[in-house]
């Protein structure tokens, strides 16, 4: 494969090496119909980020079904990213998968992968737009592993297991974790959707992790007012509880 200024960047995701392997060779079989560049290939998720935010890539050929974190949250992440490269899904037989892109119009790999299809999911990569938040979201079965931010040039993974709270502030929504705060542009209720077994809401404007609760004690409010606080591990701040959610304490509080 010769590159040229015109050439697709592309960057493979697959955990298994066999399947790796053979989208290199499909794509070299593609290389006089579409030109195109391998910009580098990622065992993981995780390794996937770490490429992907030191080299650019006009499109990424992903795996859905790996291991730590499937390909669509990979997406996810991607977009966080200064320029998300466009996805194309590969998967074997999955019939919810393939129902669901070919709602949402998002394009998919059937295996085993024909050179003429992928030709034909490539070429359309200039002209259809990367799949947005929205979209994957709806196209994601199950709860994320990570959240992700984009912080100093790279994609740094939050994992769900460590994180404390989950507080809006304005138009962003602060997630602390291993005594660090980090700063995400998502909805703090669609976060409640979709962690809803993990985090649970003690004020409109903050959700707690539910394994991280020690305990509660009463505390005098801005209005001279008592008041619920709940006590936190990892986490030297206490956490207001709402009036509206004062049941929390007692649900909680009898674990």
């Amino acid at each position: 494969m010769t590159e040229n200024p015109k050439s697709l960047r592309v960057v493979v995701v697959d955990d298994e090496a066999p399947a790796r392997s053979r989208m290199r060779d499909l794509l070299a079989e593609c290389d006089r119909a579409v030109p195109l560049v391998i910009e580098g290939e990622a065992a993981s998720g995780r390794a996937a980020l770490d490429l992907l935010s030191s080299r650019y890539a006009d499109v990424v050929l992903v795996d859905i079904r790996m291991p730590e974190m499937d390909g669509i949250e990979l997406a996810r992440h991607l977009q966080n990213l200064e320029r998300p490269p466009a996805v194309i899904f590969t998967t074997a037989y999955d019939a919810y998968a393939i129902h669901a892109f070919e709602v949402h119009a998002v394009d998919y790999l059937l295996k085993p992968i024909r050179v003429a299809r992928l030709q034909e999911a490539l070429a359309r990569v200039t002209s259809a737009p990367p799949p947005g938040a929205g979209l994957l979201r709806e196209l994601q079965t199950g709860a994320r592993a990570f959240l992700s931010v984009h912080e100093r040039g790279k994609i740094h993974l939050i994992p769900i297991a460590d994180v404390v709270y989950l507080k809006a502030e304005l138009k962003y929504v602060t997630v602390y974790a291993a005594r660090h705060a980090h700063l995400i542009e998502e909805s703090l209720t669609a976060l409640e959707l979709e962690f809803a077994e993990t985090f649970v809401r003690v004020h409109r404007n903050c959700l707690v992790a539910r394994n991280a609760v020690r305990g509660f004690e009463r505390a005098v409010g801005d209005g001279g007012e008592g008041q619920w606080v709940v006590l936190l591990e990892g986490c030297d701040e206490k956490i207001a509880v709402s009036r509206r959610q004062q049941h929390i304490v007692r649900e909680l509080g009898r674990q």
